[in-house]
């Protein structure tokens, strides 16, 4: 289905007609769809089901002004507009639903979302873009509400971005900043921070961003005057609206039922924002939801019966009916004789997904069933084995799950035998796994050759004269090499352009620049993030600045919801290489001084999470992430942007690995292993240890996601048999993770003659001041005592008590 968008006034009757026809077969399609779709839910096919039904109209009106490079930013209900693009069969809506674990039957997911989360494939088949520009673009949905919105200001500044910095090669990804993002959101959701975060920042920015209200008056059973303002989002937002003084939004109210007046404020919208590069907000009212928010519930329970007939009555598909027939386009007969056709060709749809969701399970069942049949024949055990069987005989419509299970049970029944059947049945347990679980665990991270784990090592080099600077300075200057380098990057936060970041590690770049790619942003930490992950969706190469690290908690959902989960459930179709840089570590007090590392490498796990330990490593982090295409996260040393380092001669090449650790002290005795500020403290009791007798490796982790993937901490293990892991996290955060890494992952635990232990802050955040710091954090002596203790029980002799 690829219906031609066009809704130019200078057509004939009959194309008229043809246009008005499509779009009410798109609109029937589409809500058979979704009642069929609750019935696959509730008779067990599928696990859950949130649909478009009665979002159609102003679905269709929004899919004519879209355009092609345009970028959609939307949840869970667009499958009306999804279809009127061309991009949503029906047998792939049921495929959606069935959760297919194949990319080429639900191209939205291959299973790993529920259906209604909707994706267009911007990347090749070897990860190259395609040209954006020639298709309709939507970025993939997550089901958090408002998630979409900090995105989509990213998706709009892209455009802006490209109209305006002509350095900017724009092959594939825009036509002079044409392009125009469209959100879509739900009345409810806008109550959300999301939205109103993501509102400012682009009446501020003032981007081409249409944003779609689609109202219907509740929030599940909660109705509107409990989510908003005066019970109306557009009169609560009235005071955005743009006047001759001042910029702002065009705010338009349309009826979600009224077919022509919504052709006529979607085109209007897309203009506004097309030429003008305004925010515009279209509030559609009226709208219904038939049969409620999800197959979870029943409206009935909550709404009235007064309520329930003005729906029925005011149903945008039965509004839109009665326009054609009372404007005399088409007769009843050959509306109903259409109906007919469409409701046939939806249940078909439906047959022929379920079919082949099916096929591959049931030709595996046959498979399995024989070869269980084969081993019960030659088992003591056959009575058990064939209770199984039988089992499995029994489930009609099998699922992966019911193969996977029942003939790993069955190999219980076979331990100490030994049989060519046995070994048929482990090789067939072994296949199945191996062939099915890639299907919902790959593209994590990246998997072509390029990800940034593949980047080599390129050390910096230093003159015979070299120079040592504060560490700012190597990050400045390799800031300008980079952008020098990449017309395509920009950077952007908080205090980021004007003082060049709070620590000038960019001072003088936005003079040098321009203050499109060295911006300053309010104080939004989410839409900073969104603004990243949008113009990476769109081939820009973004770093998005949190001020401190502790912020960085206003935007994990963002981050977490959003950006780290991107590849994964695109399948890799979908990629945007967001920086994020930020700062952390060892400054005196609650704030700004946290460390939260064991809850972001646990909730941002997609991304890489990197902790140098000087600025020249943080500068090698960024060359190397630019030369790859994935997002990460880097932490610079907060208490590090004074120390002085020696000035490398090759900025803007040299190269940080990711996923390799650094041996920084060779020792034997014992493997301590810290990264970020924690390190520097590390490296100087590894000095006053010697005094003692006590020779220590220091290790810098360096990479937190991914860790280690050359096993170098258990090469260190094999030598001195000890291990102390020491950060500044909580107890069980970081610490505990790189523990479990090297000791049980990494199989360290083999070469330990000494328990394994962790040296953390306190449970509670760092109190304030110096002192503060010393009690709350891991000090010298601490690390020493530490250290102290371990060997002591090794050799009480050799090392008598300390204290």
């Amino acid at each position: 289905m690829k219906p031609d968008p066009s809704t130019s006034n200078d057509i004939s009757f009959d194309d008229f007609r043809s246009q008005i026809l499509q779009d009410y077969e798109i609109a029937v399609t589409s809500r058979e769809c979704s009642l069929l779709g609750r019935r696959e839910v509730l008779s067990g096919k599928a696990k859950f089901g949130i649909f478009g039904d009665g979002k159609e109209l102003p679905q269709l009106a929004m899919a004519r002004a879209f355009q092609d490079g345009d970028f959609r930013s939307g949840y869970y209900r667009d499958q009306t507009f999804m279809m009127a693009l061309g991009y949503l069969s029906p047998k792939e809506f049921f495929h959606g639903l069935y959760a297919t674990t194949d990319i080429n039957k639900d191209p939205m997911s291959a299973g790993r979302q529920m259906g209604g989360h909707f994706v267009t494939h911007s990347l090749n088949e070897d990860g190259t873009w395609k040209d954006l520009t020639k298709q309709k673009n939507s970025s993939a949905d997550i089901s958090c509400t408002a998630g979409q919105m900090p995105r989509l200001v990213g998706l709009a500044q892209a455009s802006k971005i490209y109209r305006n910095v002509k350095e900017i090669d724009q092959t594939n990804f825009s036509n002079n900043g044409n392009e125009v993002a469209w959100g879509t959101i739900g009345n409810a959701s806008t109550s959300e921070g999301h939205f109103f975060e993501a509102v400012n920042a682009a009446g501020v920015m003032q981007i081409p961003m249409v944003i779609c209200i689609w109202d219907d008056d509740y929030g599940i059973s909660v109705p509107s005057e409990y989510h908003t303002t005066k019970g109306n989002i557009s009169e609560a937002l009235s005071g955005l609206q743009r006047d001759e003084e001042h910029k702002g939004y065009e705010i338009l109210k349309v009826k979600g039922w009224d077919y022509t007046a919504l052709i006529h404020a979607f085109e209007n919208a897309s203009d506004i924002a097309r030429e003008e590069h305004v925010p515009v907000m279209i509030h559609v009212t009226e709208l219904t939801q038939p049969q409620g928010h999800s197959t979870s519930g029943s409206h009935e329970r909550y709404k009235s019966a007064e309520r329930l007939e003005w729906e029925r009555e005011h149903d945008c598909n039965k509004q839109f009916r009665e326009w054609i027939l009372e404007n005399g386009i088409c007769s009843e007969e050959d509306l109903k004789k259409l109906d007919r056709e469409i409701k046939h060709k939806v249940r078909t749809a439906k047959k022929e997904a379920w079919s082949e969701f099916l096929q591959p399970h049931l030709e595996a069942k046959k498979q399995l069933v024989q070869l269980l049949d084969q081993v019960a024949a030659k088992s003591p055990n056959r009575a058990f084995i064939t209770k199984i069987k039988n089992d499995l005989i029994a489930i009609e419509e099998p699922l992966k799950k019911d193969l996977a299970s029942k003939s790993r049970h069955a190999l219980r029944y076979l331990l100490g035998e030994n049989s060519p059947e046995k070994n048929q049945l482990q090789q067939w347990v072994a296949n199945f796994l191996d062939t099915n679980e890639p299907k919902y665990s790959s593209h994590l991270y990246s998997e072509l050759s390029n990800k940034a784990t593949n980047i080599a090592a390129v050390p910096p080099t230093y003159p015979n004269n070299v120079e040592e600077v504060d560490g700012r300075i190597i990050l400045r200057d390799n800031f300008d090499a980079l952008f020098e380098k990449y017309p395509q990057a920009l950077v952007f936060g908080e205090d980021t352009g004007n003082i060049g970041d709070v620590n000038q590690g960019l001072e003088g770049l936005q003079k040098k620049f321009g203050e499109l790619r060295v911006a300053d942003t309010g104080i939004r930490e989410t839409t900073i993030i969104g603004q990243g992950i949008g113009m990476a969706l769109r081939g820009l190469r973004p770093i998005a600045e949190i001020q401190y690290l502790d912020y960085i908690l206003y935007a994990i959902q963002t981050l977490s919801d959003d950006l780290a989960t991107l590849m994964y459930r695109t399948v890799g179709k979908q990629k945007a290489p967001l920086i994020v840089r930020t700062r952390g570590h060892r400054l005196e007090g609650i704030w700004h001084s946290g460390s939260p590392m064991g809850g972001l490498i646990h909730l941002l796990r997609g991304m890489y999470v990197l902790a140098p330990r000087n600025m020249t490593q943080a500068a090698g982090f960024y060359n190397t992430l630019l030369k790859s295409d994935e997002p990460a996260l880097i932490i610079e040393s907060l208490n590090g942007y004074r120390l002085k380092e020696k000035l490398p001669s090759n900025l803007g090449d040299f190269c940080t690995p990711i996923g390799k650790v650094e041996t920084l002290k060779k020792g034997t005795d014992i493997t301590l292993l810290s990264y970020g500020s924690t390190l520097r403290i590390v490296e100087k009791v590894a000095q006053e240890l010697l005094e003692v007798g006590i020779d220590a490796e220091v290790i810098d982790a360096q990479t937190l996601l991914p860790f280690d993937l050359e096993h170098d901490v258990v090469k260190s293990l094999q030598k001195t048999n000890r291990l102390l892991v020491i950060d500044e996290d909580v107890p069980g955060g970081c610490s505990a993770y790189l523990l479990q890494e090297i000791v049980e992952r990494q199989g360290g635990y083999k070469y330990l003659d000494s328990a394994p232990q962790t040296l953390t802050s306190k449970a509670h955040r760092p109190a304030y001041a110096t002192d503060g710091d010393y009690f709350s954090k891991p000090n010298a002596e601490d690390i020493f005592e530490k250290v102290y203790e371990i060997m002591h029980e090794v050799d009480p002799k050799s090392f008598p008590p300390l204290r």
